[in-house]
């Protein structure tokens, strides 16, 4: 049970429906996760739901890759919603089933593709640590551009923002599903380490 009031479309006031009902006619095409507890206050929602769907459908990065960077997000705060709405997207994207299945058990991911390694890198270094080395940077720049890298920061920092309001709000799944992750024993603070990716030809994960 969540720890906040969760209003209905019936219990909303008029602003609040307003915005909800501009969401529902959005690419999300509902109102799920933290957008049910932001609605409180309805600007904040329509200007998190605009930067979200920007950042889940509008990048320049291919889906793979930008549903890998989300579910790395989400499994390192164990995000019950987020992984289980975005690791059906990655499988959906073409990530390989093995891959999501070794990050949801905090096992190192092995990827046949250098984008998929490089991506994974990239956001669990800086979910780790708060910081990309500067071979990992760079490397990621060099393979998608400033814009691309510009926008898988943003795409990590807005679903750990995601993932902070489901956990601070306890957001419930819908009826019926299962929690998809576990608390891992090694976790500090909470926190899932995440280590590091292995590509099948054994070339090191880059920053590794």
């Amino acid at each position: 049970m969540a720890r906040i009031p969760l209003p209905s479309p019936e219990e909303m006031t008029p602003e609040q429906r307003r915005v909800h009902d501009a969401i529902v006619a959005g690419p999300r095409g509902t109102v799920v996760g933290p957008l049910r507890a932001v609605i409180h206050n309805p600007a904040l929602a329509e200007r998190w739901s605009a930067l979200g769907e920007i950042l889940r459908f509008g990048t320049s990065l291919p889906k793979r890759l930008n549903e890998l960077a989300i579910i790395v997000t989400g499994r390192r705060w164990t995000s019950q919603i987020e992984w289980w709405v975005h690791a059906r997207a990655a499988a959906a994207a073409g990530l390989p089933d093995a891959a999501i299945e070794a990050i949801r058990a905090g096992e190192a991911p092995e990827f046949d593709e250098p984008d998929d390694a490089l991506v994974y890198e990239f956001a669990r270094q800086l979910q780790q640590s708060g910081h990309v080395p500067l071979d990992t940077y760079r490397a990621a720049e060099a393979r998608w551009g400033a814009k691309g890298v510009v926008e898988l920061t943003a795409v990590v920092g807005y679903y750990t923002m995601v993932s902070m309001a489901l956990n601070a709000h306890e957001i419930p799944l819908p009826e019926g599903i299962a929690e998809p992750l576990s608390p891992l024993p090694a976790a500090e603070g909470g926190l899932t380490p995440l280590p590091p990716a292995r590509l099948r030809t054994a070339v090191a994960a880059a920053g590794e």
